[in-house]
């Protein structure tokens, strides 16, 4: 027996909206019901194996079964925003998977699936209607199955009922169960009922009578009284709300089984649908059938693979002439394109083996193999011999070929990233499909073909991304800053930092004494053993067996969070020690004994530095995270002590002293802040005279402290509640705070204000020098999201701003360090701050330079101040 699949289109959208937490794609479209529709119909198509497939909505404007009754007006609440928007977009989408629509003016969607349903049962067909809306109960028949999803422990599940299903769970058939929603009403459905009668109630009348007549016919037998008297008084209403909730059979609606008939659902404009909305782990399942049916007619360029010195240099000849060409360094060789019809795979063979009675026995290479060293003079060649060289990703050819600028060279995964940095990666194959909208397997998916395509991905997608980048006004940010970062950083991850390994395990060793004395003092004070790094033992112990105040409980347990324990930290001593634990056991894990792993056998850590992952323009580090070596408490800081310059060198360290405040004051023009960063030392002291309103001599420690939380805070786009926790003061007084600073910097607030209106009418801000940071939160329906949108807003041009002046630092000392002749090099870049190890007898002339250099970064309306020191260690210098 065929097979017909009904899906509620309003019904499963909405269950989708309310199921799946809040979701948007890089353009600030909400996605969440869309995404959360789409995997409840592949779910269902997966599990019925339907020969027929359609999908009923509601029009805007429906009239509820044509039937009037003008002592009810319905309540029906109006659709949130940001699901009507999804609207449209789950139309689109499944119009693009070729699955029709179906609906008709002045009829609901329940209506079209009742009429469908039974005229194809009819027919002989089987029947599955998918639906939230318990109404369509009443279409259960023998070859009629209702489906209903709901959410039960977090996950969706779907129920099934037939006939002796309904009358199982609800006492009811599905033909009765209209008279119990004509007693007992639908207030989400606009359908009134009998006042006072509930579900329990309409259910046992109607098992009982079976109609709503006959139950009236026996009126005086009833019960309860209270049920009695309503169907007395509002008998006429009752059987008005079953009009409601009965399902026309009978819609003059156009049915074309033709037209239903389930094709391929993966087509390529669903599948650029799907990568608009980002809904990242449907791609898989799109790209995969998409690839299938691409294959025939894909426009990939022939791979030619080469393996011999003198083919490769003929075939690199041929490519003479060409304007520009892709190349990639990869695991496999080197990828370079100069057409879009062939693509030069340049493959360094790995010396196989081969099972013999004595063991392993290497095969030789042939004489004219191309071994790693020829394929590092290939890509020389290329990076010399032609006028335009397009990187998928430059960094890892770099520490190949190594780091001599070249204005000629691209690399299309940092110009991606400024088009969008909140995408998660750009990848070749990425960029092909984001680009290109072209298909090709990733390096898990085939890692050969994935590498041998990326030359070709960037040769065809860099003038794309260039063009883009033009438009967005961004080219002079990617060529003179970004391009030559990548230099800059290849530079500091191949020359490390050296760290004293010894004393790094002789002080993990230190720590772990510490922590085990720490431990037992808890477990004193406490009056029991217990696992203080699990958060439910130790929210037990504090919560329930102490009683200490604030505990918040959780699904999980209590909420042992940092801010809480801070909050009983001052009067509770144990709570304190179990903070300096959990200090102590995360400078052991992360840094005492997890930089151990890191460190080569040059003695240095060579770590990774990411300009590709934040939003905001920051360097990040990874690999391991050398930005996070803490310097604030004496234990943390000794970590610090264990980088070290090589033998005869010392280290400068040149770090911004407030470069984001400088910034804003300078980006805001407010008078007021300028004045003050020229005339004054201590920016925090005068702006405590200016909010508290005292002369600068009696601004107390408390006061600047107070001044200095609100200085930082401001640019975060602090709020009054987030102010009263870090200063421990009422809101009021946070409110007051905040007000008085910006009646001191008027023009601050106006700045700040003028960055949320730019982000919510082009949905991104800009720093000073184009950077783009979107900001989809703002078009959110979820007050937080909107909160943090606005936040964002405020704080990304300044953070921003800080984050390209601080590139141009690092450019700008590295050229300086290279034409002063000084044997010197940046080591790290820890975000406003610079390390170089530099010979000893040029450290003075080193460090005036870094000083002079990166005070001229930038011309701002205030002058960049930099604090600089030499010393024999990271904690010494800094």
């Amino acid at each position: 027996m065929e097979k017909l699949v009904l899906i509620d289109g309003h019904s499963i959208l909405n269950r989708a909206f309310y199921g799946v937490p809040t979701l948007s794609n890089s353009a600030g479209l909400p996605t969440n019901a869309v995404y959360g529709f789409l995997n409840i119909l592949f779910r269902i198509l997966d599990e019925e194996k339907a020969d027929y497939l359609a999908v009923a909505f509601d029009l805007p404007a429906p009239t509820f079964r044509h039937l009037e009754y003008p002592e009810y007006k319905g309540t029906r609440k109006p659709m949130p925003e940001e699901l009507h928007q999804q609207v449209p977009m789950m139309k689109e989408m499944l119009t693009a998977m070729g699955i029709p629509i179906l609906s008709l003016e002045g009829y609901e969607a329940d209506d079209i699936i009742g009429t469908a349903a039974k005229r194809f049962q009819a027919e002989g067909l089987e029947v599955s209607v998918v639906s939230g809306d318990r109404d369509l109960l009443q279409l259960a028949d023998t070859h009629i199955r209702i489906r209903v999803p709901k959410t039960l422990k977090g996950t969706t599940q779907v129920f099934d009922y037939y006939p002796e299903d309904v009358q199982k769970e609800y006492q009811v058939t599905p033909q009765e169960f209209i008279e119990v929603k004509g007693l007992m009403g639908d207030t989400s459905d606009n359908i009134p009922g009998v006042p006072s009668i509930g579900e329990k109630t309409a259910t046992a009348i109607i098992a009982a009578y079976h109609t709503i007549e006959n139950a009236y016919a026996h009126l005086e037998e009833l019960k309860p009284p209270r049920a009695r008297k309503a169907l007395a008084e509002h008998y006429d209403l009752a059987l008005f709300s079953r009009k409601l909730a009965t399902i026309c059979l009978d819609a003059p609606v156009e049915l074309s089984l033709e037209k239903m008939k389930l094709q391929n659902l993966f087509t390529p404009e669903a599948y650029e649908l799907v990568r608009k909305y980002e809904f990242r782990s449907l791609l898989k399942r799109f790209e995969g059938q998409v690839r299938e049916q691409a294959d025939a007619g894909s426009k990939e360029p022939e791979i030619v693979k080469l393996t011999g010195e003198q083919a490769a240099a003929e075939a690199l000849k041929k490519l003479a002439g060409a304007d520009a060409v892709g190349l990639q360094w990869t695991a496999s060789g080197l990828s370079v394109c100069g057409s879009p019809d062939q693509v030069l795979m340049f493959c360094c063979p790995a010396q196989e083996t081969e099972e013999t009675p004595f063991g392993e026995a290497l095969v030789p290479l042939p004489e004219d193999a191309l071994t790693e060293e020829k394929l590092v003079s290939l890509a020389r060649q290329v990076l010399t011999s032609f006028p335009l060289v397009y990187a998928a990703e430059l960094k890892p050819l770099l520490h190949r070929v190594g780091t001599e600028e070249r204005e000629n060279v691209r690399d299309c995964s940092v110009a991606a990233y400024l088009l969008n940095p909140l995408k998660e990666s750009y990848l070749p194959a990425d960029l092909a499909r984001d680009y290109l909208g072209q298909l090709i397997p990733t390096e898990k998916e085939d890692p050969e073909k994935s590498a041998a395509l990326s030359g070709w991905v960037a040769c065809s997608a860099g003038p794309v991304l260039e063009k883009q980048l033009e438009d967005a006004g961004m080219t002079a940010l990617y060529r003179e800053i970004e391009i030559p970062l990548i230099y800059a950083l290849a530079d500091m991850e191949l020359a490390g930092v050296k760290v004293e390994g010894e004393r790094l395990t002789a002080f993990a060793e230190e720590l772990k004494e510490r922590i085990a004395g720490v431990e037992q003092e808890i477990f004193r004070e406490t009056g029991v053993s217990f696992n203080i790094n699990s958060p439910k033992q130790l929210g037990e112990v504090l919560f329930e067996k102490m009683g200490l105040p604030y505990g918040k409980k959780t699904r999980t347990g209590y909420s042992t969070a940092a801010d809480i324990l801070e909050k009983l930290a001052g009067e509770v001593p144990v709570v304190r020690k179990i903070l300096e634990y959990r200090m102590l056991t995360k400078l052991n894990s992360t840094y005492a004994t997890g930089l151990t792993a890191y460190i080569r056998e040059d003695g240095r850590i060579h770590g990774t530095f990411n300009q590709t992952i934040t939003a905001t323009g920051r360097i990040s580090s990874t690999e391991p995270n050398l930005q996070n070596i803490p310097i604030r408490t004496e234990m943390g800081s000794r970590i610090r002590q264990v980088f070290v310059p090589k033998e005869g060198y010392v280290f400068a360290d040149a770090d911004y002293s407030q470069i984001e405040l400088r910034v804003l004051a300078s980006l805001s023009e407010d008078g007021n802040l300028i004045d003050a960063y020229r005339h004054a030392v201590d920016i925090h002291a005068v702006t405590a005279s200016q909010v508290f309103h005292v002369p600068l001599e009696e601004v107390t420690p408390e006061m600047r402290r107070n001044a200095k939380a609100v200085n930082f805070g401001v640019v975060y786009g602090i709020s009054a509640f987030g102010l009263s926790e870090d200063l421990s003061i009422s809101r009021a007084d946070a409110k007051d705070y905040i007000n008085s600073y910006f009646r001191t910097y008027p023009k601050v607030k106006l700045f700040l204000d003028q960055q949320i209106r730019a982000a919510r009418e082009q949905g991104y801000v800009t720093t000073l020098y184009g950077r783009r940071r979107p900001i989809p939160e703002l078009k959110s329906s979820n007050f937080m999201q909107r909160a943090f949108g606005e936040r964002v807003a405020m704080n990304s041009p300044i953070q921003g701003t800080a984050a390209d002046i601080m590139k141009i630092a690092m450019l700008k000392v590295r050229r300086a360090l290279k034409e002063a002749g000084l044997d010197a090099r940046i080591v790290l870049q820890i975000h406003d701050e610079l390390l170089v190890e530099v010979r000893k007898d040029q450290a003075e002339q080193a460090l005036e330079l870094m000083k002079r250099t990166m005070r001229e970064a930038a011309d701002l309306k205030v002058n960049l101040e930099v604090d600089a020191h030499l010393g024999s260690s990271w904690l010494e210098a800094h």
